[in-house]
């Protein structure tokens, strides 16, 4: 998956796109919302963050928070914050993470989604007063494990043939 051969195309920016409404429309799904159901729009949001940080910024994270919060009918900005928190840290990570393999870089995603998910469980703690399952953070350990295969998902349209063809162009 991160083989060294492999050299990237760039990102196509309707790509990045189409993957993050993808993201919303899976969020959006009758079971979107139980617990242990990863939150794809964090998981996305943090890939693009990481393989592509001048693209998909904290703007963008801040959007898609907003779009959260509005389709949860949760306090307004509660998705938002998180979303950028995670963003902005991805961000941070961003080049020391593409150095490890995907299971060790999922080590790295997984403290960042707890945070996102922190985020939410104290504003949520704040404004309700209720505190959620003792299983409450298995989504970020879920999207963690997940990380893999959506990295190489993500990454399939980037990837450049190790064999080149005098037919192809690319």
């Amino acid at each position: 998956m991160n083989d060294p051969h492999y050299i990237l195309l760039p990102a196509n920016p309707l790509f990045i796109a189409f993957s993050l409404l993808v993201a919303f429309l899976l969020n959006l799904m009758p079971w979107g919302q139980m617990i242990g159901v990863p939150d794809f729009v964090a998981l996305a949001l943090v890939f693009w963050n990481i393989h592509q940080p001048r693209k998909v910024g904290i703007s963008v994270a801040f959007l898609m928070g907003l779009l959260m919060d509005v389709n949860g009918a949760t306090l307004l900005g509660e998705n938002a914050l998180a979303y950028t928190l995670l963003s902005y840290f991805a961000i941070m990570i961003h080049r020391r993470v593409l150095w490890f393999p995907l299971r060790t870089q999922a080590l790295h995603v997984l403290p960042l989604l707890l945070l996102a998910q922190a985020v939410q469980l104290l504003i949520q703690l704040l404004v309700t007063g209720k505190y959620p399952h003792w299983f409450y953070f298995s989504e970020s350990v879920i999207s963690a494990i997940l990380w893999p295969l959506v990295s190489a998902l993500l990454l399939a349209p980037q990837r450049r043939a190790i064999n080149r063809d005098d037919n192809r162009p690319i």
